[in-house]
């Protein structure tokens, strides 16, 4: 039951959004960036990391895919829940998406954000997202109940575990041993970091969940020691972000005489584009420039796991399942009609460009 003592009738799959042709990359760009002044020559550069893939960013199919997983496991649950699917930068515009719930009829829907994190971007960004989808729908829009971060949900580690292991394999015999894990996450402005969470939980709330997430697989997998860095930074060179960089690091861990890794982009849900241009491009080619072997474990979107997680994040709402969590980092964000989880939580610094 709702705050308003309403079933709650459909699930709201939230995203980000990507292009799915070449003539949408710079509309696409434009709709990201908005409002940030970023230079034309910059989106340009950009847009060339899509033309690379055709012009289409695998995003939207694979939040389909994963929309379709869900769809079979509330079936397999007995779980009647229709799935909508939206996003923040491209069709389907979740405006779009709010609108045509309140046409069907939904008077109340739970939100799947398809981030696991706290911190602007990845959580409040989302909230803000529902409240324009919201206030565009006008009068007899949806209550909209955004799900709580699961970064540390033991589904996503098991998950993330099986794909560390495959990686594993895929390292040359003779290197298998001493290959270095390294995790990866999207960087972020230092500052942004720094407002990450709730005023009284002290800040950096992104970086330690990363941190987090990153430690209890490495548990899973029996690595004692491994390593946490960050990926598709952008911005003015003068503004600070999270590093080390994945493909500094690599020279690095080079320079020390390790000869072979394993990448496992714990913070991704899917292989989006930032994954496969990032780390299957330029830091395997990194990695091969400098003699390593390396090995990418895959994002857990298409593991059967991860459409488990979905419906258990639903039934905690629908049934009052007690939550899953194996981490010691604070989780939040269980929004309503996107009101943030405290009064100035992660409150928003200077947008980064997209990578």
């Amino acid at each position: 039951m709702t705050e308003t003592g309403t079933d709650y009738e459909a699930l709201l799959v939230l995203s980000f959004g990507g292009p799915e042709r070449p003539e949408d990359v710079m509309p696409f760009l434009e709709n990201v960036t908005r409002g940030r002044g970023v230079p034309r020559e910059r989106l340009e550069e950009v847009a060339q990391h899509y033309l690379h893939f055709g012009g289409v960013s695998p995003i939207n199919a694979l939040n389909r895919d994963i929309i379709a997983a869900v769809e079979a496991e509330f079936a397999r649950r007995g779980v009647e829940l229709p799935v909508y699917f939206g996003n923040r930068n491209w069709h389907p515009m979740v405006e779009e998406t709010v609108e045509r719930m309140r046409a069907d009829g939904i008077g109340a829907a739970l939100v799947f954000p398809t981030s696991a994190w706290g911190g602007y971007s990845g959580c409040r960004q989302y909230d803000e997202d529902i409240a324009r989808a919201r206030a565009a729908a006008g009068a007899g829009a949806p209550e909209l109940v955004k799900l709580r971060q699961f970064f540390d949900h033991p589904l996503l580690v098991d998950a993330f575990a099986d794909a560390i292991r495959a990686a594993v394999r895929e390292i040359p015999a003779d290197r298998r041993d001493r290959a270095r894990l390294v995790f990866t996450a999207h960087s972020i402005p230092v500052a942004a970091d720094a407002a990450a969470g709730p005023p009284a939980d002290g800040g950096e709330l992104y970086s330690r969940q990363v941190a987090e997430a990153a430690r209890l697989c490495a548990a899973a997998t029996g690595f004692g020691d491994y390593d946490v860095v960050w990926q598709s930074r952008s911005g003015p060179p003068q503004v600070p972000w999270l590093d080390p960089d994945i493909v500094d690091h690599l020279e690095a861990l080079s320079a020390k005489g390790i000869d072979a890794v394993v990448v496992c982009p714990v913070g991704f849900v899917s292989d989006h584009l930032e994954v496969v241009w990032d780390l299957d491009n330029e830091a395997r080619e990194k990695a091969a420039d400098l003699g390593m072997a390396f090995a990418r474990a895959a994002t857990p979107g298409t593991d059967p796991r991860f459409a488990e997680l979905v419906a258990e994040l639903v039934a905690e709402h629908l049934s009052d399942t007690a939550p899953r969590r194996l981490g010691e980092v604070p989780g939040y964000g269980c929004t309503t009609n996107g009101a943030p989880c405290a009064v100035g939580c992660c409150e928003p610094t200077r947008r980064p460009t997209p990578a």
